[in-house]
């Protein structure tokens, strides 16, 4: 028997974003989730939000509750976490100098604070490094190492990096220095000849904890370490878990799948960040001006972007320092410098992302956004010497985003090489790609996963390389556009989207990669009011129910979309069908709830 096809959510085979809405339980998940509201304490909407997620009945309790007693494994199923533990331990106890490298976002800072933090206890002063984005590029360096090397260090750990490190790992033992790698990226068979390498995605690694972030695989080696220490009979650091909060942090950034024990790092550490127990969280979120307790989203929308503006276009060790100062004044001075550098940031990106749409609306040979999507390369590559290499990412996020394609965008520097970064959609592995274009020779070195790669190369082989991912990924791009869908979790009224549902969902978080936010859709409501607002082109609107409530609601980044045209131009006699994720804003104390747009549709034009 085949499976039955998944239904069209309020018939919408066709949204203005060219999305098909798809109910995300099937039948049996639907059974499901009445099995787990009836044997629970669960509602019936956050029993829907479980099942739909794949949590069987007999999880549900366990889920709604992580606890790091529950799902906290043995450090030491790591391989080489032994190895690990005893060379950190050894060196608290002999007092060595230690130095850090770590990678220059957010869960680099992070794995290099929690490594500072921890030593600085046993009365120790490390040295760290995190290297700057253009001049030394990604990962660990041979000038650097030498200059830690030359400053003290006996023991190297590279936090965040090193996997792939052969020839900068072999200098520093050549010298005379032992070297530990905690990493989290995919591995190759070839490892580099360091002391101990602990990375659960290592082909070696049976630990099944490959989801971890960096900063998650630090805090395992800590607590092993403290276990060590401890068996060796000597003191330890009391209330690790206090650490946690920087383990959310990067693990909310990083985008690492929210499963397992993940769910309990980032649920005790939004804990302990209400407790405000780091000096620097609390300085950045003073900063970024955040009302109410720090949640998830605060953390991948507000406190991430300023401590990686560091790493794109300033100091990248601006936000190592800050996560692990245990000075106020000091907190409070690198927080504002990292705000008024993510405001520049956002000035380079926003400039940069202008040219960039122009760029792309004449190669394509559309006059606006709304018929670009009807033609033009199934891949964007576009590249400019006056773009920053520190946002191309971004700006090449934006491209995707706009025009509904992968896009790669490229800073080009006087020398004529250039550097850039690619964003995919959905079912488009442009790593793959990537890899392909070095093995055949057609850019120097690149890499990266299905959804975001970097590449190197010269000026003269952009248009080669132009060519090679547009035919490489031409059919996957097609496919990906063809089954272009929005899951969605169920439908509510305005009326019913009250703060205390919202809060009723939160049992069912944190929400992120590997546990979606629930996606709720609004049938036949009405938009009363819509505005352009903010620098980044969003949509804000106030959506009415048949019934008289309304609720506020903001289409990000959409003003020059299909979704925010559509906004603007409603009429208050036509209802729409709306979905988005409802999110809780506070102002001056009070609570209120917001949605996040996502798509509309219009009911009587939905279906084909």
């Amino acid at each position: 028997m085949h499976p039955e096809p998944p239904e069209n959510f309020l018939n919408v085979a066709r949204s203005v974003l060219g999305n098909r809405w798809l109910d995300r339980l099937d039948e049996p998940a639907r059974r499901q989730a009445a099995a787990i509201s009836q044997r629970g304490d669960a509602s019936e909407i956050v029993a829907r939000v479980l099942a739909g997620r794949g949590v069987e009945v007999e999880q549900a309790a366990s889920f709604l509750e992580p606890t790091l007693n529950a799902l906290m494994p043995d450090p030491s199923t790591m391989t080489d976490m032994d190895e690990v533990a005893a060379r950190l331990a050894q060196a608290v106890t002999r007092r060595e100098q230690v130095a850090f490298f770590g990678d220059y976002d957010v869960d680099g800072a992070s794995s290099c604070a929690l490594m500072l933090r921890y030593f600085r206890h046993f009365g120790l002063q490390p040295q760290a490094h995190i290297p700057d984005r253009i001049f030394e590029g990604y990962g660990p360096n041979i000038p650097a190492i030498d200059h830690l090397i030359a400053e003290g260090a006996t023991l190297l750990v590279m936090l965040d990096c090193g996997t792939s490190s052969m020839e900068p790992v072999a200098h520093a033992r050549a010298r005379g220095c032992d070297v530990l790698v905690l990493d989290h990226h995919m591995a190759s068979g070839q490892l580099p000849d360091a002391n101990a390498l602990l990375n659960p995605n290592r082909q070696d690694d049976v630990s099944g904890l490959g989801y971890l972030c960096a900063a998650g695989v630090t805090f395992m080696a800590l607590v092993a370490t403290n276990r060590t220490l401890r068996e060796a009979g000597h003191a330890q650091y009391e209330g690790l878990q206090n650490l946690l909060d920087l383990v959310a942090l990067a693990s909310i950034c990083d985008v690492v799948p929210l499963k397992g024990l993940n769910r309990a790092f980032v649920r005790r550490g939004i804990r302990v960040m209400h407790r405000g127990l780091n000096p620097g969280i609390r300085a950045l979120s003073l900063a970024a001006r955040i009302n109410g307790p720090l949640a998830p989203s605060h953390l991948g929308f507000a406190l991430g972007p300023r401590i990686n503006a560091g790493g794109r276009i300033g100091d990248a060790g601006l936000g190592t320092r800050l996560l692990a100062t245990a000075e106020e004044d000091e907190a409070m001075r690198i927080a504002a410098q990292l705000d008024e550098l993510n405001a520049e940031r956002q000035a380079v990106e926003a400039a940069a992302v202008e040219e960039a749409t122009n760029v792309a609306l004449d190669e394509i040979g559309a006059r606006d956004i709304s018929e670009s999507l009807k033609g033009g390369p199934d891949v964007l590559v576009l590249a400019s010497e006056s773009w920053h290499p520190g946002v191309v990412g971004l700006v090449a996020a934006r491209l995707r985003e706009r025009f509904q394609r992968p896009a790669f965008a490229i800073a080009i520097k006087p020398d004529g090489s250039a550097s850039g970064s690619g964003r995919s959609m959905s079912g488009v592995d442009i790593g793959k790609a990537v890899l392909s274009a070095v093995e055949k020779g057609i850019v120097e070195k690149g890499g990266g996963h299905p959804m975001a790669a970097g590449v190197s190369l010269d000026q003269s082989q952009i248009g080669a390389f132009r060519a090679h991912v547009n035919e490489e990924l031409a059919d996957q791009v097609h496919q990906a556009r063809s089954n272009a869908c929005i899951r969605v979790d169920a439908a509510i009224t305005a009326r019913a989207a009250s703060v205390d549902f919202v809060h009723s969902l939160s049992a069912a978080g944190p929400f992120g990669t590997g546990n979606p936010s629930p996606v709720f859709a609004l049938p036949s409501h009405r938009i009363t009011y819509a505005r352009i607002v903010g620098k980044g082109g969003h949509v804000q609107c106030t959506i009415a129910s048949g019934d008289g409530a309304s609720l506020k609601a903001i289409a990000f980044r959409s003003a020059h979309s299909e979704l925010g045209q559509t906004l603007l131009a409603a009429s208050r006699d036509r209802p729409l069908h709306l979905c988005g994720i409802l999110n809780l804003d506070v102002w001056q104390g009070v609570e209120r709830v917001q949605m996040r747009l996502l798509d509309a549709a219009d009911p009587e034009r939905c279906t084909f």
